[in-house]
């Protein structure tokens, strides 16, 4: 659950509030609402799928439903095509932002090989470990968010939120698919990890439920709480208004400049979201080439990534772009097109399965 939380959050919520309130406008956090009440069909739609499949991960599921070689060749495509998409960009983001906001003299090279290097340790030792260290950290991150909440709150103004839907609901269609598309879709690489939780038909599925709901009201808080202190004008030019709204922090001469104890709680999030990332594609790689262990995979794919990090948003006019132009429309087809294609599938294997024991009977 707490894994699904800090995969949840991730990069989302220092660059999400900015690019959905530029769609939205006031009405931003209405739209990550219903993005809410459509992405736990989402995540339903998901625990179905690994139910119909016990013991099994995302890339054994496609080799079931589609056969040896298609599925293997899908997968294979898919597992490439989402290291592109995810982690890479998550990579280049962590490096455009800490040579903008706090180390701009430090190379990004440098930057991200050094977060990359501990992301590999974590994924070298294990998922258990990594969910173990989740643990550690996790009422940190509540005590900072929440402080976070408590100091700005004094700055909000009401009027902010004015006119409420003022174009009315089509018109946050747009806003809602990018909402889905950085808090929901993506999760349905965690189906590769649900083969290595303990009593998986019942704790995983209510575990990735409950985790992705709490990561999501976080978001709708922060995009809510932006847009009142700061106004949606001010909030969509912003890059990182996350990190902006904890600059506000201000009290008496003592209590001041705590945004990089903020970035802090976003560094965590990211590198549990990025350990993820790496650990789900060598298990996948992994399992396609039949290979024993996933360890070996891990420096290499690493490598990979930095490299990639590079290049993949050569600025970042270029990387708001992408989210909208390749991100959304990309995870609405693998976190949607693509389950419920297998879920149908699935649908269909059973009842063929039902048919074939009655006509036996």
């Amino acid at each position: 659950m707490i894994l699904t939380t800090f995969f949840t959050i991730g990069s989302a919520i220092l660059v999400v509030p900015s690019g959905i309130t530029a769609l939205a406008r006031q009405d931003a956090w209405i739209a990550a609402l219903i993005g809410l009440a459509i992405g736990i069909g989402l995540i339903w739609m998901y625990i179905l799928l690994a139910k119909q499949h016990p013991n099994k991960s995302l890339v054994e599921m496609m080799a079931i439903l589609l056969g040896k070689w298609l599925g293997g060749a899908i997968a294979l495509l898919f597992v490439a095509s989402f290291f592109l998409a995810g982690p890479t960009s998550s990579l280049n983001i962590l490096g455009n932002f800490l040579t903008i906001q706090m180390m701009p003299e430090t190379p990004m090279l440098s930057l991200n090989l050094l977060f990359a290097i501990i992301v590999m340790m974590g994924v070298y030792l294990g998922i258990e470990v990594l969910a173990r260290s989740s643990e550690l950290f996790i009422p940190w991150i509540a005590l900072l968010l929440t402080a976070l909440i408590l100091f700005v709150s004094f700055d909000i103004k009401p009027t902010n939120l004015q006119p409420v839907l003022e174009e009315g609901f089509m018109s946050l269609g747009p806003a809602v698919l990018s909402f889905l598309s950085a808090v929901f879709l993506p999760n349905f690489i965690l189906l590769m990890i649900f083969p290595h939780v303990n009593n998986e038909s019942n704790e995983a599925g209510r575990a990735l439920l409950i985790g992705t709901v709490m990561g999501c009201i976080l978001m709708i808080i922060i995009v809510l709480l932006i847009i009142l202190v700061f106004g949606p004008e001010y909030t969509a030019r912003s890059m990182y208004p996350t990190y902006e709204l904890a600059r506000k922090i201000s009290i008496g001469d003592f209590l001041q400049r705590l945004e990089a104890i903020v970035a802090s709680t976003w560094f965590i999030s990211l590198y549990f979201r990025m350990a993820i990332y790496l650990f789900a594609f060598s298990a996948a790689i992994a399992q396609i080439f039949k290979l024993k262990d996933y360890r070996a995979l891990i420096l290499p794919l690493g490598m990979l990534l930095v490299a990639l990090s590079q290049f993949i948003h050569p600025n970042i006019p270029a990387q708001q772009q992408w989210n909208v132009r390749v991100w959304t429309p990309y995870t609405a087809l693998t976190g949607f097109i693509i389950p419920l294609i297998m879920l149908c599938l699935s649908g269909l294997r059973n009842l063929r399965q039902k048919n074939k024991i009655n006509e036996k009977i």
